[in-house]
């Protein structure tokens, strides 16, 4: 077949036409559930060009539908055209329609290549198998119809029915359940746990053996492995409240706030950079971004209440304008994606959605974002939503703020140099947007006052008037009526205790997003976190001191296939540690780490740094190899949890790489220095006081004995022992914890 004719006739003469001719194939198995991700990618990255390009000639709503081609429904997507498909689901090389995105055979658009990076959006989106979750999809999924062609909604949302959804009612207190084994719980949430285990049938596992549960709960509350004494301590305590003492012990420690801290870096997606400087500007840096860190790990340390905590990331100098020690806190917007061009429209529009987005996603766990374009496709958030939040940071201005008199200013009263600045936003001109029709900047709706989400308010949203908005924004979202904020925020501490939270999609409590595995329990512990004063201290003191999180998370004698990924709780998980807390725990072994507080950024691939991790530079540009490597997540969004990968390169870096060989030779220089000379006896030492260092336990009789073996060949007991202790060093067991 001819391939101009099967890209282009007379009867589809535009972009549309051959987009239609690739949806012909399959567009993924209707009985495959997309995951949410993908829904994303496409409802952010390909729909936007379906309405841009496509549908003034190919949707319902057309005047003449040319070409008898339907691109806004799912049944018209997957009928294509008469030429049959374009597209390899899942091979976009072999994909004709991305050779003609390209220009390398026919030219499509006619008007215009597309930008190189909306084409790598649709190899995407074919490479992942061309997901279109479809009206139908929508539809069930309680979504909001069609994007309606205009600024106006053609499907009108009913609030009132949208709030009937579960993330949309208020958190309440329940009773905890009637149980049979009523010795088993120590806290509330234990009852609530234990009648989901009763009700299938199952029961819980019994508790982890002491050693374990403190290596556990230190990793957990302070990022760092309990010493050999610390251990020793606690299994030597028979006092009632033992496990009581090292929890508070733990949460008084100043290194709680640099574990803790790390967790909402993800969140806020911190960095120091932008991905797109020109050689060597550095107009688009943040070299002081590490004072907003800083002040994540003091509040944290200082148990600020998480209301508060949200309102000085939002507007502290609004809410309070005589204390400029907290203004620092606005980095959570001012360390934001920055691009260059800032003069036009299109380009602010891109920036605003990135704030509307960490607010949405980050802080209520709804996609808001997805409403730049058109209504939401699942859930009540119509267009004009998206864009009255829009408004908001549309009227603040990201500032370079001197860090004192001393700051060369611009005539603005803005640092000349980032060097000397304090990156934060300050009040700008209060303007409401119009709606961009279809997302497009140059085709202007009618104007969207600033207000808070529709399906969050009682009725009808009341307008924002205080200059930007955004302490009434912060007023909105920290709210008690609001049914969000508190679930989305002990969500995700759950997920960090456990290593799945309650509901699988932290950042996703909407249609397409997974309901909560125990609703009650999340309901009621939403509701007592906002009765202790928004304490986070207070939520991981009720979950460290349950009977849940003190189980044993060696596999159970339960039946083959019940409860396989123990969505029940009736076990504890084993789980990997991030790359800051397995580094910092190999610096700790070796006695080298540092455990000053604050500062500026280090490169933890740095061999001779001894800095916890938490203080990594974190680049948007080029970020560090080694955080790279172990699953850092992506900084120029935010990130909802840490993906796990299991490479080659990662043994090759624990074998081969400077930083490791170097841990090595400090780990045997501290353990020969507790150990005198190189008997046969002081090498047994050495291996049992390496076990305790790394393992927090005891060496096994069969692993004392081939460490033995190891060290006794060869002359040189000194490189012997170096290479054991990277053995041990580069072993899985200092990745996880039981």
């Amino acid at each position: 077949m001819n391939a101009r004719r099967f890209l282009w006739n007379a009867k589809a003469p535009c972009f549309a036409a051959a987009l239609a001719l690739a949806m012909a194939g399959p567009v993924g198995a209707d009985d495959t559930k997309p995951t949410v991700e993908q829904v994303e990618f496409f409802e952010k990255k390909i729909r936007p060009v379906l309405v841009e390009h496509c549908f003034k000639c190919h949707a319902v709503t057309a005047k003449k539908v040319r070409g008898g081609l339907l691109l806004d429904s799912r049944a018209g997507l997957r009928k294509g055209g008469d030429s049959g498909p374009a597209i390899i689901p899942g091979d976009p090389a072999a994909s004709r329609l991305i050779k003609a995105l390209r220009y390398d055979e026919l030219q499509m658009p006619p008007d215009g290549k597309l930008p190189d990076k909306v084409i790598a959006d649709f190899e995407t989106w074919i490479k992942q198998g061309a997901v279109d979750p479809g009206v139908a999809t929508a539809a069930k999924s309680g979504g909001v119809g069609n994007p309606a062609p205009n600024s106006s909604s053609e499907v009108k949302i009913d609030f009132q029915k949208a709030k009937q959804f579960w993330a949309f009612q208020p958190p309440r207190r329940h009773e905890p359940p009637q149980l049979r084994k009523h010795d088993w719980p120590r806290r509330r949430i234990d009852q609530f746990i234990l009648a989901g285990l009763e009700q299938a049938g199952l029961g819980p596992n019994p508790p982890a053996d002491r050693r374990t549960w403190l290596r556990r709960v230190s990793f957990d509350l302070v990022g760092l492995p309990p010493t050999p004494e610390e251990i020793e301590a606690f299994v030597s305590d028979q006092s009632a409240d033992a496990v009581e003492k090292v929890v508070e012990r733990l949460l008084a420690s100043p290194h709680y706030g640099e574990r803790w801290a790390r967790m909402w870096l993800d969140v806020a997606r911190y960095a120091e950079d932008q991905a797109h400087i020109v050689g060597n500007d550095q107009s688009l840096t943040y070299p002081n971004a590490y004072l907003y860190r800083d002040w994540v790990i003091r509040a944290l340390n200082a148990d600020m209440p998480y209301d508060r905590f949200l309102t000085l990331q939002l507007a502290a100098d609004l809410a309070e304008p005589s204390d400029p020690s907290n203004h620092v806190a606005l980095g959570f917007l001012g360390l934001g994606p920055k691009y260059y061009d800032r003069r036009r429209l299109e380009v602010m529009a891109d920036e605003w959605e990135d704030r509307v987005d960490v607010v949405g996603r980050g802080l209520l766990g709804l996609t808001v974002a997805c409403a730049r374009c058109h209504d939401h496709k699942y859930d009540p958030i119509p267009t004009e939503d998206y864009y009255a939040l829009a408004g908001v940071f549309a009227s603040t201005r990201m500032t370079n703020q001197p860090l004192d008199a001393k700051c060369e200013k611009k005539p603005d009263g803005d640092a000349k140099q980032p060097k000397d600045a304090l990156h934060v936003v300050h009040e700008g001109t209060p303007t409401d947007l119009n709606v961009f029709v279809r997302g497009d900047v140059n085709t202007k709706g009618p104007v969207a006052p600033r207000h808070f989400l529709h399906v969050l308010c009682a009725g009808e949203p009341a307008r924002f008037t205080q200059g930007s908005g955004r302490l009434e924004l912060a007023k909105a979202i920290t709210s008690r009526d609001n049914p969000l904020t508190s679930r989305v925020i002990v969500n995700r501490v759950w997920a960090q205790f456990f290593g799945r939270p309650l509901v699988g999609t932290p950042s996703n409590f909407g249609a397409l997003g997974e309901r909560p595995s125990h609703p009650e329990l999340l309901d009621d512990l939403a509701v007592r976190f906002t009765d202790a004063g928004w304490s986070l201290k207070w939520l991981h003191r009720e979950i460290a001191l349950s009977a849940t999180y003190g189980q044993d998370s060696l596999e159970d004698s339960r039946p083959p296939g019940v409860d396989v990924e123990n969505r029940l709780l009736g076990r504890m998980n084993r789980r990997r540690l991030s790359v800051e807390a397995w580094r910092d725990a190999i610096l700790a072994a070796t006695g080298r780490l540092d455990g000053s507080l604050g500062g500026k950024s280090i490169e933890p691939s740095d061999s001779k740094e001894r800095r916890r991790t938490i203080y990594s530079r974190v680049s948007r540009l080029s970020l560090n190899p080694v955080l790279a490597l172990f699953d850092f997540p992506d900084p120029n969004i935010h990130a909802d949890h840490r993906v796990e990968t299991t490479t080659p390169l990662q043994k090759l870096f624990v074998m081969n790489d400077p930083f490791m060989v170097r841990q090595a030779e400090a780990l045997t220089e501290r353990l020969s220095g507790e150990v005198a000379g190189d008997s046969h006896s002081a090498n047994e030492a050495f291996i049992r006081r390496a076990y305790l260092l790394l393992y927090s336990r005891p060496a096994l009789e069969r692993e004392l004995q081939l460490g033995l073996e190891f060290l006794r060949r060869g002359d040189d007991i000194k490189a012997r022992r170096r290479q054991y202790a990277q053995v041990l060093l580069a072993a899985n067991e200092m990745l996880y914890i039981d």
